[in-house]
């Protein structure tokens, strides 16, 4: 057989295999020689498909004794499920302790006042507080209290104008600026209008009270059009006392709808006790009062009773430690740990806090009426290599661990209902120390405990049987201002309520969960 021959023989091969071999793609053989692709079909010779029961079979069988009785069975085991669903939600929902009722909040209960009574030592004028709002929102500030902005002549009440801004503060279209900006970012501005800020007497003379409420009346209708969200002045009691004070009252807070933001009435009050504040609070109308007390009344059983007497009017109270007078925290807290404990203890009681500028880095105070330079960008590290004085680079990082300290007391303030409006019970005092509980309905319940005395002391908390009420025999350290995890009173650590030690300075706050 020729060449010829045989591959005609072997071409006719190829082209008679079997088509299950055939490749399904590609007109020629497949890469590398192999036959990837190649798929052989097998048909089953015997196909079952399931086409269910045809409709004359389903009559049949529909009508048969027995599934009649399974579709009964059925259908009342599907109403007896729902119905004993239905009954176990309305147990539930009876069996619930109802929500107790929210009360009125108003913007000033929300969280803390900050005082700014010179805008240039705190930020070089009115411009230098609309660059620095950013960082007081940081702070989780409602209000800030400006001023006493408006010139004055000590003493001279002849000359007094409430509606002119002192030149060396800045200018009405700066302030105008503030507002704005500050309003965007939710915090609400109150202007100090005490009359004569400078003198002895912030009424001038009792002869001279009612023409000075006049201005201040004036005063207040002025800024109030120009977006301010309340007045404030010192020497509430001498204001109540005068025949204008009901004018001013109308001025501030009158013309309210439900859609508006409501202004605030703010009176300073000083040397009175807690029962007469009280009267005055409930008496005179007055939205917010800032009392001394804290700085008069020095000794732990003091200061208990005054917020036994208080509590009921904690949405019209604000506490402040050298906030009546415009000084800084740290005229009385001398230093760091006293600094921080009474942040705490401020953010804790029922009432309002006021901290003027400054206090949230412990900042010393300038004495003899003389305000304090602001600090600034304290968080920003020495560069590297760079010069370092020692005793400042200490004071600098000190000033941002109290800041810290008082931003995490702020924010916890805010978002917890027990701090934030929450019912107050006493648990202990002694001359240096006291202790007592915030709680609100079902909320998680929190205990603030202080010693500021000189040496460490031992609290055993106990509380009034009273109704709905009860301490467990431990509590969590939610903050606390001792600085090593191996403390007694570290940070998550779980302690007994009938003894607390505080060391000198210390301060704790503790949580415990509400129970039914």
């Amino acid at each position: 057989m020729s060449k010829d021959t045989e591959v005609d023989m072997k071409e006719v091969e190829l082209n008679e295999l079997d088509p299950e071999k055939q490749p399904m793609t590609g007109d020629g053989p497949a890469p590398g020689a192999e036959k990837n692709g190649s798929v052989k079909l097998k048909v089953p010779e015997d196909v079952v498909t399931f086409t269910g029961l045809s409709k004359e079979e389903l009559m049949k069988v529909a009508g048969t004794p027995g599934w009649v009785r399974t579709r009964w069975v059925l259908l009342i085991l599907f109403w007896l499920g729902w119905i004993g669903m239905l009954a176990g939600a309305i147990a539930i929902i009876v069996q619930a302790p109802r929500c107790k009722p929210l009360p009125e909040m108003n913007w000033w209960n929300e969280g803390p006042l900050y005082q700014i009574p010179d805008v240039v030592a705190f930020a070089d004028g009115m411009e230098g507080v609309e660059a620095k709002l950013d960082a007081m929102n940081q702070l989780k500030v409602k209000g800030l209290v400006l001023g006493p902005l408006h010139s004055i002549q000590v003493d001279q009440p002849s000359t007094l104008d409430l509606k002119v801004i002192d030149p060396t503060q800045g200018k009405e279209s700066e302030l105008v600026a503030v507002l704005e900006k500050a309003h965007k970012k939710g915090i609400s501005v109150v202007l100090d209008l005490t009359p004569n800020y400078l003198g002895a007497a912030s009424w001038f003379s009792p002869a001279d009270t009612s023409d000075v409420m006049a201005k201040l009346k004036a005063a207040a209708e002025h800024w109030l059009a120009l977006g301010v969200d309340g007045i404030k002045f010192s020497d509430l009691s001498v204001a109540t006392s005068s025949d204008e004070w009901s004018n001013l009252q109308a001025v501030v807070l009158g013309n309210h709808t439900e859609d508006m933001k409501k202004r605030a009435l703010m009176g300073v009050v000083e040397g009175l006790s807690p029962n007469e504040l009280s009267q005055l609070v409930n008496t005179s109308g007055v939205n917010l009062a800032l009392s001394d007390l804290l700085s008069t009344k020095t000794a732990g059983v003091e200061r208990i009773k005054a917020m036994d007497t208080l509590h009921t009017n904690q949405r019209s109270l604000a506490w402040g430690l050298g906030a009546a007078q415009r000084d800084q925290l740290s005229t009385l807290a001398k230093t760091p740990a006293l600094i921080r404990l009474y942040q705490l203890l401020l953010f804790t009681m029922p009432g309002t806090p006021v901290f003027t500028y400054g206090d949230e880095i412990g900042l010393k105070a300038g004495g003899a009426g003389n305000f304090s330079k602001m600090v600034w960008d304290i968080e920003k590290a020495p560069a590297e290599g760079a010069v370092v004085d020692e005793a400042a680079e200490t004071v600098r990082k000190e000033q941002v661990s109290v800041m810290k300290w008082f931003k995490s007391l702020s924010e916890l303030r805010g978002k917890e209902r027990s701090l934030l409006h929450g019912d107050y019970y006493p648990l202990y005092s002694s001359a240096t120390s006291l202790a007592f509980l915030r709680l609100w309905d079902q909320s998680e319940r929190y205990i603030a405990a202080v010693n500021w005395g000189d040496t460490p002391e031992l609290l055993k908390l106990s509380l009034t049987p009273t109704e709905g009420v009860a301490l467990p025999e431990t509590a969590t350290v939610r903050l606390s201002t001792g600085n090593s995890s191996l403390n007694a009173l570290a940070e998550e650590s779980e302690v007994r309520l009938d003894s607390i030690t505080l060391e000198s300075g210390e301060a704790v706050l503790l949580k415990f969960p509400y129970t039914v």
